[in-house]
């Protein structure tokens, strides 16, 4: 199995200095990440929604190791937020937020990445919008859990991120859907070991199943976030058994990947959300997409051999 390879690598200095500098790799890059800046960005923004499509926006970079880092991240999102309010979409665009980015590893990282986050959900629910917090690997998982339930005492509308292949996650769905989370689940993309995490695809899948009928059945908003047309159809039928409307649950899938399947989507009246990153520090995010899909890595590697 390549994924595992790729996620480590997603770790290696020499691996980003080398795929950083091949010659192919931005306009491969440009497939997933459409942008750079702010100002890179709202274009896109203004031509999907106008194709009837919502946006959860995502500042990319994880690897902070200062308190000036978590809060230069906090204050890319604030300035995201700021040119948001021009266009007056409300919630048709949130946010999306790791919180190793704003401080979680750091000491004191839980109060730290709080504190940072706190300003930046205040700034979303101003314009009528929210924010979801990313789940990351395993260990981060008790205390991104923990804010997500000090932020919603005020901001209810405050969203998380569950994944499939931990084991934990289907205890997790059951609390969260109880208490009517907005909840994202996804299958999972960083390297977990056998003793937290399923391996296998098959397991991935089943468990995900399980955990979606959780998130449909409870009073919570499911956000179904994959790109696998069973799945998809799946998650309708249980939508269905579940007595949910069209604007009870949505689709979430991300930039660059089955775009035909946004629009269908769409045009069907369900809610689809497109995950959007943009930002210069690409190269986490990037690797963990080849990882997910190997169709995702099949188009890098004929990229790299047909334009290097």
């Amino acid at each position: 199995m390549l994924g595992p390879v790729i996620l480590a690598a997603s770790r290696s200095d020499r691996m980003r200095r080398l795929i950083s500098a091949a010659p192919v790799t931005r306009q491969v890059v440009d497939r997933f990440i459409p942008g750079e800046t702010v100002d890179d960005i709202v274009p896109i923004v203004e031509g999907l929604t106008a194709q009837g499509l919502e946006l959860t926006m995502d500042v990319v970079g994880e690897d902070i190791t200062t308190p000036e880092q978590a809060a230069a991240a906090r204050d890319a999102y604030l300035a995201l937020i700021d040119r948001l309010r021009a266009l007056d979409l409300g919630e048709r665009v949130e946010m999306s937020v790791k919180l190793s980015m704003f401080g979680q590893s750091l000491p004191g990282g839980h109060d730290r990445a709080l504190a940072n986050v706190r300003p930046v959900v205040e700034a979303a629910a101003a314009i009528g919008t929210t924010v979801t917090l990313d789940a990351e690997d395993h260990t981060t998982l008790d205390s991104m859990f923990a804010i997500h339930e000090e932020l919603r005492k005020d901001f209810p509308q405050t969203g998380c991120v569950i994944q499939a292949y931990l084991f934990r996650t289907e205890a997790d769905a059951r609390r969260l859907a109880a208490n009517g989370s907005r909840v994202r689940l996804v299958k999972g993309a960083y390297k977990e070991p056998a003793e937290v995490a399923y391996q296998q695809k098959p397991e991935i899948d089943k468990a995900y199943v399980r955990i979606l009928r959780t998130l449909m059945d409870g009073t919570g908003y499911p956000m179904v976030g994959s790109h696998d047309p069973r799945l998809i159809s799946i998650a309708q039928e249980l939508a269905r058994r579940a007595g949910r409307k069209p604007d009870e649950y949505e689709f979430q899938m991300l930039y660059g990947i089955r775009g035909d399947e946004h629009l269908r989507l769409a045009a069907e009246g369900h809610r689809m959300r497109v995950y959007t990153a943009y930002g210069t520090d690409w190269y986490g995010y990037f690797m963990r997409r080849l990882a997910e899909k190997p169709a995702n890595l099949r188009f890098f590697a004929r990229s790299m051999l047909t334009k290097g």
